[in-house]
Protein backbone atom coordinates (compact mmCIF):
# COMPACT_ATOMS: atom_id res chain seq x y z
CA UNK A 1 0.00 0.00 0.00
CA UNK A 2 3.01 2.18 0.94
CA UNK A 3 4.05 1.51 -3.02
CA UNK A 4 0.86 2.81 -4.34
CA UNK A 5 0.52 5.79 -2.04
CA UNK A 6 4.24 7.05 -2.68
CA UNK A 7 5.36 10.20 -4.67
CA UNK A 8 5.88 9.03 -8.56
CA UNK A 9 7.75 10.94 -10.99
CA UNK A 10 8.71 10.26 -14.65
CA UNK A 11 9.82 12.35 -17.77
CA UNK A 12 6.87 12.20 -19.75
CA UNK A 13 8.13 13.23 -23.13
CA UNK A 14 10.64 11.24 -25.97
CA UNK A 15 14.05 11.32 -24.38
CA UNK A 16 15.59 13.31 -27.22
CA UNK A 17 17.12 16.73 -28.50
CA UNK A 18 13.67 18.94 -28.82
CA UNK A 19 12.17 22.23 -28.13
CA UNK A 20 10.34 20.98 -24.54
CA UNK A 21 10.88 18.22 -22.39
CA UNK A 22 8.48 17.53 -19.45
CA UNK A 23 8.92 16.16 -16.20
CA UNK A 24 5.34 15.13 -14.07
CA UNK A 25 5.49 14.60 -10.57
CA UNK A 26 2.39 12.83 -8.41
CA UNK A 27 1.52 12.30 -5.03
CA UNK A 28 0.88 14.21 -1.86
CA UNK A 29 4.57 15.48 -2.13
CA UNK A 30 4.67 16.78 -5.48
CA UNK A 31 4.12 20.35 -4.37
CA UNK A 32 6.87 20.24 -1.71
CA UNK A 33 9.06 18.12 -3.17
CA UNK A 34 9.10 20.68 -6.59
CA UNK A 35 8.85 23.56 -4.34
CA UNK A 36 12.92 22.58 -2.96
CA UNK A 37 13.89 22.93 -6.37
CA UNK A 38 12.29 25.68 -7.94
CA UNK A 39 12.96 29.68 -7.27
CA UNK A 40 9.98 31.90 -8.68
CA UNK A 41 11.87 34.64 -10.93
CA UNK A 42 8.91 37.78 -11.03
CA UNK A 43 6.59 35.96 -7.72
CA UNK A 44 8.77 35.42 -5.18
CA UNK A 45 6.15 32.36 -4.49
CA UNK A 46 6.85 29.31 -2.95
CA UNK A 47 4.59 26.45 -5.30
CA UNK A 48 3.33 25.84 -1.55
CA UNK A 49 1.30 28.99 -1.83
CA UNK A 50 0.03 29.00 -5.10
CA UNK A 51 -3.37 28.46 -6.30
CA UNK A 52 -4.21 25.10 -8.45
CA UNK A 53 -3.91 25.04 -11.82
CA UNK A 54 -1.34 27.80 -12.06
CA UNK A 55 1.74 28.31 -14.44
CA UNK A 56 4.65 29.87 -13.11
CA UNK A 57 8.14 30.99 -14.65
CA UNK A 58 11.73 30.32 -12.77
CA UNK A 59 14.68 28.56 -12.03
CA UNK A 60 15.39 25.02 -11.40
CA UNK A 61 18.18 25.18 -8.86
CA UNK A 62 20.81 22.87 -6.88
CA UNK A 63 22.70 24.39 -3.91
CA UNK A 64 23.31 28.00 -5.73
CA UNK A 65 23.47 26.92 -8.98
CA UNK A 66 21.01 27.22 -11.79
CA UNK A 67 20.09 24.00 -13.56
CA UNK A 68 17.54 25.21 -16.05
CA UNK A 69 14.79 27.89 -17.06
CA UNK A 70 11.15 26.04 -16.98
CA UNK A 71 7.56 26.61 -16.51
CA UNK A 72 6.25 25.05 -13.82
CA UNK A 73 2.54 24.06 -14.02
CA UNK A 74 0.67 22.81 -10.06
CA UNK A 75 -2.55 21.22 -10.39
CA UNK A 76 -3.87 20.22 -6.71
CA UNK A 77 -6.02 17.42 -5.96
CA UNK A 78 -9.20 16.11 -6.68
CA UNK A 79 -9.01 17.70 -10.14
CA UNK A 80 -6.10 15.97 -11.89
CA UNK A 81 -5.68 13.11 -13.86
CA UNK A 82 -4.67 11.34 -11.22
CA UNK A 83 -6.64 12.47 -8.33
CA UNK A 84 -3.48 13.34 -6.67
CA UNK A 85 -1.42 16.55 -6.88
CA UNK A 86 0.37 16.99 -10.20
CA UNK A 87 3.45 19.14 -11.26
CA UNK A 88 4.58 19.45 -13.95
CA UNK A 89 8.32 20.84 -14.98
CA UNK A 90 8.11 22.29 -18.47
CA UNK A 91 12.14 22.15 -19.22
CA UNK A 92 14.23 22.78 -22.20
CA UNK A 93 14.07 19.75 -24.20
CA UNK A 94 17.85 18.37 -23.95
CA UNK A 95 18.54 14.96 -22.82
CA UNK A 96 21.16 16.10 -20.22
CA UNK A 97 19.09 18.54 -18.73
CA UNK A 98 15.93 16.22 -18.38
CA UNK A 99 17.86 13.66 -16.62
CA UNK A 100 19.00 16.46 -14.17
CA UNK A 101 16.35 17.54 -13.42
CA UNK A 102 14.63 13.89 -13.19
CA UNK A 103 17.89 13.37 -10.75
CA UNK A 104 17.02 16.35 -8.57
CA UNK A 105 13.11 15.32 -8.32
CA UNK A 106 14.41 12.02 -7.55
CA UNK A 107 16.69 13.34 -4.64
CA UNK A 108 14.21 15.65 -3.12
CA UNK A 109 11.71 12.34 -2.15
CA UNK A 110 9.97 11.07 -5.47
CA UNK A 111 10.17 7.78 -6.93
CA UNK A 112 10.51 6.41 -10.54
CA UNK A 113 7.32 6.10 -11.77
CA UNK A 114 6.45 2.26 -13.28
CA UNK A 115 4.71 2.41 -17.35
CA UNK A 116 1.63 3.83 -16.99
CA UNK A 117 1.50 4.46 -13.41
CA UNK A 118 -0.17 7.54 -13.92
CA UNK A 119 -2.73 6.71 -15.57
CA UNK A 120 -2.86 3.21 -12.76
CA UNK A 121 -3.77 5.73 -10.22
CA UNK A 122 -6.28 7.17 -12.17
CA UNK A 123 -7.91 4.04 -12.50
CA UNK A 124 -7.39 2.97 -8.60
CA UNK A 125 -8.47 6.60 -7.58
CA UNK A 126 -12.20 5.76 -9.84
CA UNK A 127 -11.65 8.89 -12.34
CA UNK A 128 -11.53 6.34 -14.71
CA UNK A 129 -12.57 2.51 -15.40
CA UNK A 130 -10.42 0.48 -16.88
CA UNK A 131 -11.63 0.44 -20.21
CA UNK A 132 -11.10 4.31 -20.35
CA UNK A 133 -7.89 3.35 -19.24
CA UNK A 134 -7.34 1.11 -22.07
CA UNK A 135 -8.61 3.73 -24.39
CA UNK A 136 -5.65 5.89 -22.95
CA UNK A 137 -2.93 3.51 -24.87
CA UNK A 138 -4.98 2.99 -27.98
CA UNK A 139 -5.09 7.32 -28.08
CA UNK A 140 -1.14 6.92 -27.79
CA UNK A 141 -0.91 4.01 -30.28
CA UNK A 142 -3.62 5.28 -33.15
CA UNK A 143 -2.29 4.58 -36.59
CA UNK A 144 -4.93 6.43 -38.16
CA UNK A 145 -7.79 9.40 -37.32
CA UNK A 146 -9.92 6.97 -37.21
CA UNK A 147 -8.56 4.58 -34.35
CA UNK A 148 -7.62 8.40 -32.75
CA UNK A 149 -11.49 8.87 -32.74
CA UNK A 150 -12.83 5.70 -31.88
CA UNK A 151 -10.11 5.80 -29.06
CA UNK A 152 -10.82 9.64 -27.61
CA UNK A 153 -14.65 8.05 -28.19
CA UNK A 154 -13.79 4.94 -25.64
CA UNK A 155 -11.82 7.57 -23.39
CA UNK A 156 -15.16 9.63 -22.82
CA UNK A 157 -16.57 6.55 -21.16
CA UNK A 158 -18.90 5.59 -24.60
CA UNK A 159 -18.17 1.89 -23.87
CA UNK A 160 -18.34 2.51 -20.07
CA UNK A 161 -21.83 4.06 -20.12
CA UNK A 162 -23.11 1.09 -22.50
CA UNK A 163 -22.13 -1.38 -20.13
CA UNK A 164 -22.89 -0.02 -17.20
CA UNK A 165 -26.53 0.57 -18.53
CA UNK A 166 -26.47 -3.23 -19.42
CA UNK A 167 -25.16 -3.99 -15.87
CA UNK A 168 -27.64 -2.00 -14.14
CA UNK A 169 -30.50 -3.75 -16.08
CA UNK A 170 -29.05 -6.95 -14.63
CA UNK A 171 -28.19 -6.31 -11.33
CA UNK A 172 -32.03 -4.82 -11.65
CA UNK A 173 -33.57 -8.68 -12.33
CA UNK A 174 -31.07 -9.42 -9.93
CA UNK A 175 -32.98 -7.73 -7.12
CA UNK A 176 -36.25 -8.35 -8.34
CA UNK A 177 -36.00 -12.23 -8.31
CA UNK A 178 -33.82 -12.45 -4.90
CA UNK A 179 -36.64 -10.22 -3.40
CA UNK A 180 -39.50 -11.81 -4.95
CA UNK A 181 -38.44 -14.87 -3.25
CA UNK A 182 -37.46 -13.92 -0.17
CA UNK A 183 -40.90 -12.27 0.47
CA UNK A 184 -43.57 -14.39 -1.62
CA UNK A 185 -46.36 -12.64 0.25
CA UNK A 186 -46.09 -8.94 -1.01
CA UNK A 187 -43.88 -9.29 -4.67
CA UNK A 188 -44.99 -12.35 -6.88
CA UNK A 189 -43.40 -13.80 -9.76
CA UNK A 190 -46.38 -14.87 -11.76
CA UNK A 191 -45.43 -14.00 -15.62
CA UNK A 192 -42.25 -12.70 -14.39
CA UNK A 193 -40.58 -15.47 -17.39
CA UNK A 194 -42.11 -13.71 -19.99
CA UNK A 195 -40.58 -10.45 -18.78
CA UNK A 196 -37.18 -11.54 -18.26
CA UNK A 197 -37.39 -13.11 -21.46
CA UNK A 198 -37.84 -9.68 -23.44
CA UNK A 199 -35.29 -7.79 -21.41
CA UNK A 200 -33.01 -11.15 -21.62
CA UNK A 201 -32.99 -10.87 -25.74
CA UNK A 202 -32.45 -7.15 -25.83
CA UNK A 203 -29.42 -7.78 -23.46
CA UNK A 204 -28.26 -10.39 -25.91
CA UNK A 205 -28.92 -8.33 -28.94
CA UNK A 206 -26.84 -5.09 -27.12
CA UNK A 207 -24.05 -7.61 -26.36
CA UNK A 208 -24.35 -8.94 -29.71
CA UNK A 209 -23.58 -5.92 -31.60
CA UNK A 210 -20.65 -4.55 -29.60
CA UNK A 211 -18.93 -8.66 -30.56
CA UNK A 212 -20.05 -7.87 -33.84
CA UNK A 213 -18.11 -4.36 -33.75
CA UNK A 214 -14.73 -6.13 -32.89
CA UNK A 215 -14.22 -7.22 -36.32
CA UNK A 216 -14.40 -3.14 -37.19
CA UNK A 217 -13.11 -1.86 -33.95
CA UNK A 218 -10.05 -4.36 -35.09
CA UNK A 219 -9.96 -2.47 -38.38
CA UNK A 220 -10.45 0.74 -37.38
CA UNK A 221 -6.87 0.32 -34.72
CA UNK A 222 -4.82 -2.29 -36.06
CA UNK A 223 -5.60 -1.65 -40.19
CA UNK A 224 -7.12 -3.84 -42.58
CA UNK A 225 -4.81 -6.72 -43.57
CA UNK A 226 -4.31 -6.78 -47.44
CA UNK A 227 -3.20 -9.19 -50.00
CA UNK A 228 -2.70 -8.21 -53.41
CA UNK A 229 -3.27 -11.31 -56.01
CA UNK A 230 -2.78 -12.08 -59.53
CA UNK A 231 -0.44 -13.91 -62.14
CA UNK A 232 3.04 -12.53 -63.29
CA UNK A 233 3.09 -9.18 -64.74
CA UNK A 234 -0.33 -8.10 -64.08
CA UNK A 235 0.92 -5.01 -62.87
CA UNK A 236 0.85 -5.94 -58.70
CA UNK A 237 4.03 -4.00 -57.75
CA UNK A 238 3.21 -1.36 -60.04
CA UNK A 239 -0.13 -0.80 -58.21
CA UNK A 240 1.16 -1.20 -54.65
CA UNK A 241 3.93 1.59 -56.44
CA UNK A 242 0.81 4.01 -57.34
CA UNK A 243 -0.99 3.76 -53.74
CA UNK A 244 2.16 4.32 -52.18
CA UNK A 245 3.26 7.25 -54.12
CA UNK A 246 6.47 5.90 -55.00
CA UNK A 247 8.78 2.80 -56.10
CA UNK A 248 9.16 0.95 -53.16
CA UNK A 249 8.43 -2.20 -55.63
CA UNK A 250 10.85 -3.59 -58.41
CA UNK A 251 8.94 -2.93 -61.43
CA UNK A 252 10.16 -5.56 -64.34
CA UNK A 253 8.74 -6.87 -68.23
CA UNK A 254 10.09 -10.02 -66.54
CA UNK A 255 7.44 -12.57 -65.02
CA UNK A 256 8.22 -13.85 -61.77
CA UNK A 257 10.00 -10.72 -60.64
CA UNK A 258 8.30 -10.74 -57.25
CA UNK A 259 9.19 -13.93 -55.56
CA UNK A 260 8.64 -13.15 -51.54
CA UNK A 261 5.95 -10.85 -50.39
CA UNK A 262 6.61 -7.58 -49.78
CA UNK A 263 4.33 -5.57 -46.94
CA UNK A 264 3.78 -1.90 -46.87
CA UNK A 265 1.67 0.40 -44.47
CA UNK A 266 -0.84 2.51 -46.39
CA UNK A 267 -3.51 5.14 -45.76
CA UNK A 268 -6.45 5.76 -47.61
CA UNK A 269 -8.94 8.28 -46.29
CA UNK A 270 -8.12 7.61 -43.42
CA UNK A 271 -8.12 4.07 -43.23
CA UNK A 272 -5.17 1.54 -42.82
CA UNK A 273 -4.04 -0.96 -44.97
CA UNK A 274 -1.68 -3.54 -43.94
CA UNK A 275 -0.90 -4.11 -47.58
CA UNK A 276 1.23 -7.11 -48.88
CA UNK A 277 2.44 -7.75 -52.67
CA UNK A 278 2.94 -11.24 -53.29
CA UNK A 279 4.86 -13.59 -55.94
CA UNK A 280 2.80 -14.24 -59.15
CA UNK A 281 0.40 -17.30 -58.89
CA UNK A 282 0.98 -19.70 -61.25
CA UNK A 283 2.87 -23.42 -62.14
CA UNK A 284 6.12 -22.64 -61.75
CA UNK A 285 9.00 -25.76 -61.66
CA UNK A 286 11.16 -22.58 -60.22
CA UNK A 287 12.12 -23.76 -56.68
CA UNK A 288 11.93 -20.06 -55.25
CA UNK A 289 8.84 -19.21 -56.73
CA UNK A 290 7.36 -21.98 -56.17
CA UNK A 291 7.52 -21.08 -52.43
CA UNK A 292 6.62 -17.68 -53.05
CA UNK A 293 3.24 -18.49 -54.49
CA UNK A 294 2.89 -20.94 -51.79
CA UNK A 295 3.37 -18.31 -49.42
CA UNK A 296 0.80 -16.31 -51.39
CA UNK A 297 -1.83 -18.59 -51.21
CA UNK A 298 -1.10 -18.69 -47.11
CA UNK A 299 -1.73 -15.28 -46.47
CA UNK A 300 -4.70 -14.51 -48.69
CA UNK A 301 -6.74 -17.56 -46.81
CA UNK A 302 -5.72 -14.88 -43.40
CA UNK A 303 -5.93 -12.01 -45.34
CA UNK A 304 -9.28 -9.16 -44.41
CA UNK A 305 -9.47 -8.51 -47.87
CA UNK A 306 -8.05 -9.44 -51.28
CA UNK A 307 -7.42 -7.31 -54.21
CA UNK A 308 -7.32 -9.38 -57.17
CA UNK A 309 -4.98 -7.75 -60.03
CA UNK A 310 -6.01 -8.66 -63.33
CA UNK A 311 -3.76 -7.97 -67.07
CA UNK A 312 -6.72 -7.24 -69.08
CA UNK A 313 -4.87 -7.27 -71.88
CA UNK A 314 -4.94 -10.71 -71.67
CA UNK A 315 -7.58 -13.46 -71.71
CA UNK A 316 -8.02 -15.14 -68.55
CA UNK A 317 -6.60 -18.83 -68.05
CA UNK A 318 -6.26 -21.50 -65.24
CA UNK A 319 -3.98 -19.63 -62.97
CA UNK A 320 -6.53 -17.31 -63.01
CA UNK A 321 -9.39 -19.76 -62.17
CA UNK A 322 -7.98 -20.55 -59.34
CA UNK A 323 -7.23 -17.17 -57.58
CA UNK A 324 -10.58 -16.82 -58.27
CA UNK A 325 -11.32 -19.85 -56.18
CA UNK A 326 -9.39 -18.82 -53.21
CA UNK A 327 -11.38 -15.54 -52.95
CA UNK A 328 -15.02 -17.36 -52.87
CA UNK A 329 -16.92 -16.06 -49.43
CA UNK A 330 -13.94 -13.26 -48.86
CA UNK A 331 -14.23 -9.32 -48.91
CA UNK A 332 -12.12 -8.56 -52.18
CA UNK A 333 -12.07 -6.22 -55.11
CA UNK A 334 -10.68 -6.62 -58.53
CA UNK A 335 -9.19 -4.48 -60.89
CA UNK A 336 -8.90 -4.47 -64.21
CA UNK A 337 -5.08 -3.64 -64.74
CA UNK A 338 -4.16 -1.87 -67.86
CA UNK A 339 -7.73 -0.80 -68.79
CA UNK A 340 -5.70 2.35 -71.52
CA UNK A 341 -4.77 -1.02 -73.80
CA UNK A 342 -7.17 -3.40 -75.85
CA UNK A 343 -9.88 -5.45 -73.28
CA UNK A 344 -9.17 -9.14 -73.56
CA UNK A 345 -10.90 -9.69 -70.58
CA UNK A 346 -14.68 -9.01 -69.43
CA UNK A 347 -17.03 -8.60 -66.52
CA UNK A 348 -18.48 -11.65 -67.46
CA UNK A 349 -15.81 -14.20 -67.36
CA UNK A 350 -15.07 -13.67 -63.94
CA UNK A 351 -16.59 -16.04 -61.50
CA UNK A 352 -16.98 -14.51 -58.02
CA UNK A 353 -19.65 -13.01 -55.70
CA UNK A 354 -22.04 -10.67 -57.59
CA UNK A 355 -21.29 -7.65 -55.39
CA UNK A 356 -17.48 -7.99 -55.21
CA UNK A 357 -16.36 -4.11 -57.19
CA UNK A 358 -15.03 -4.86 -60.43
CA UNK A 359 -12.92 -1.63 -61.57
CA UNK A 360 -10.53 -0.61 -64.52
CA UNK A 361 -7.53 0.86 -63.45
CA UNK A 362 -4.03 1.56 -65.51
CA UNK A 363 -1.06 1.31 -62.18
CA UNK A 364 1.07 2.90 -65.26
CA UNK A 365 -1.14 5.91 -65.81
CA UNK A 366 -2.67 5.73 -62.31
CA UNK A 367 -6.03 5.87 -63.45
CA UNK A 368 -8.96 4.40 -61.63
CA UNK A 369 -7.28 4.42 -57.95
CA UNK A 370 -9.41 7.21 -56.70
CA UNK A 371 -12.45 4.75 -57.58
CA UNK A 372 -10.87 1.63 -55.75
CA UNK A 373 -9.81 3.55 -52.68
CA UNK A 374 -13.61 4.72 -52.31
CA UNK A 375 -14.54 0.71 -53.09
CA UNK A 376 -11.98 0.73 -49.42
CA UNK A 377 -15.13 2.70 -47.71
CA UNK A 378 -17.89 0.69 -49.20
CA UNK A 379 -16.52 -2.99 -48.29
CA UNK A 380 -15.83 -2.43 -44.63
CA UNK A 381 -17.91 0.58 -43.68
CA UNK A 382 -20.72 0.94 -45.70
CA UNK A 383 -18.99 4.33 -47.14
CA UNK A 384 -19.49 6.04 -43.29
CA UNK A 385 -16.55 6.63 -41.30
CA UNK A 386 -18.31 8.31 -38.49
CA UNK A 387 -17.86 6.83 -34.86
CA UNK A 388 -19.76 9.54 -32.98
CA UNK A 389 -23.09 7.64 -32.55
CA UNK A 390 -21.16 3.74 -32.67
CA UNK A 391 -19.21 2.06 -30.01
CA UNK A 392 -16.36 -0.05 -31.34
CA UNK A 393 -14.67 -2.94 -29.60
CA UNK A 394 -11.04 -2.70 -30.16
CA UNK A 395 -9.59 -4.90 -27.39
CA UNK A 396 -9.50 -8.67 -27.15
CA UNK A 397 -9.86 -9.00 -23.68
CA UNK A 398 -12.91 -6.84 -23.67
CA UNK A 399 -14.57 -8.72 -26.55
CA UNK A 400 -13.70 -12.20 -24.69
CA UNK A 401 -15.74 -10.93 -21.07
CA UNK A 402 -18.46 -9.71 -23.92
CA UNK A 403 -18.69 -12.97 -25.75
CA UNK A 404 -18.58 -15.03 -21.91
CA UNK A 405 -21.07 -12.63 -20.72
CA UNK A 406 -23.21 -13.32 -23.74
CA UNK A 407 -22.96 -16.96 -22.97
CA UNK A 408 -24.76 -16.28 -20.19
CA UNK A 409 -27.09 -14.50 -20.85
CA UNK A 410 -27.87 -17.12 -23.75
CA UNK A 411 -28.01 -20.05 -21.02
CA UNK A 412 -30.78 -17.72 -18.71
CA UNK A 413 -32.55 -18.41 -22.46
CA UNK A 414 -32.36 -20.99 -22.30
CA UNK A 415 -33.38 -22.02 -18.49
CA UNK A 416 -36.62 -19.59 -19.07
CA UNK A 417 -37.29 -21.74 -21.90
CA UNK A 418 -36.97 -24.96 -20.07
CA UNK A 419 -39.14 -23.40 -17.04
CA UNK A 420 -36.59 -23.69 -14.60
CA UNK A 421 -37.43 -22.19 -11.44
CA UNK A 422 -36.48 -18.64 -10.80
CA UNK A 423 -33.18 -19.00 -8.77
CA UNK A 424 -31.45 -20.52 -11.71
CA UNK A 425 -32.09 -17.53 -13.32
CA UNK A 426 -29.77 -15.53 -10.96
CA UNK A 427 -26.71 -17.79 -10.89
CA UNK A 428 -26.41 -16.98 -14.57
CA UNK A 429 -27.34 -13.04 -14.08
CA UNK A 430 -24.76 -13.07 -11.95
CA UNK A 431 -22.16 -14.24 -13.86
CA UNK A 432 -22.86 -11.91 -17.08
CA UNK A 433 -22.76 -9.09 -14.06
CA UNK A 434 -19.50 -9.87 -13.11
CA UNK A 435 -18.13 -10.56 -16.35
CA UNK A 436 -19.05 -7.18 -17.81
CA UNK A 437 -17.51 -5.65 -14.30
CA UNK A 438 -14.52 -6.87 -15.97
CA UNK A 439 -14.86 -4.61 -19.06
CA UNK A 440 -14.67 -1.57 -17.08
CA UNK A 441 -12.21 -2.64 -14.08
CA UNK A 442 -15.06 -3.19 -11.00
CA UNK A 443 -14.03 -6.94 -11.03
CA UNK A 444 -10.60 -7.55 -12.26
CA UNK A 445 -7.45 -9.19 -10.43
CA UNK A 446 -4.65 -7.27 -9.67
CA UNK A 447 -2.46 -9.52 -11.97
CA UNK A 448 -4.16 -8.59 -15.10
CA UNK A 449 -4.53 -4.95 -13.68
CA UNK A 450 -0.43 -4.97 -13.84
CA UNK A 451 -0.26 -6.33 -16.87
CA UNK A 452 -2.39 -3.93 -18.57
CA UNK A 453 -0.47 -1.18 -17.23
CA UNK A 454 3.21 -2.09 -18.18
CA UNK A 455 1.55 -2.13 -21.81
CA UNK A 456 1.94 1.79 -21.25
CA UNK A 457 4.62 3.64 -22.04
CA UNK A 458 6.90 5.79 -19.58
CA UNK A 459 5.78 8.58 -18.14
CA UNK A 460 1.74 8.31 -18.25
Amino acid sequence: MRFETETIAAIATAMSNSGIGIIRISGDEAISIADKMFKSIKEGKRLTDVKTHTVHFGHIIEGNNVVDEVLVTVMKAPNTYTREDIVEINCHGGVVVLKKVMELVLKNGARPAQAGEFTKRAFLNGRIDLSQAEAVIDVINAKNEYALSNSVSQLRGQISSKIKDIRNNILNQIAYIEAALDDPEHMSLDGYDEKLMDITKSIMSQLGKLIESADNGRVISEGINTVILGKPNAGKSSFLNAVLGTERAIVTDIEGTTRDALEEHISIHGISLNIIDTAGIRDTEDIVEKIGVSKAKELASDADLIIYIIDSSKPIDENDREIMELMKGRKAIILFNKSDLEAAVSKEDIDVSENTPIINISAKHQLGIDEFENAIKELFFNGQLKFNDEVYITNARQKNDIRQAYESMKQVKNSIEAEMPEDFFTIDLMNAYELLGRVVGESVEDDLADKIFREFCMGK
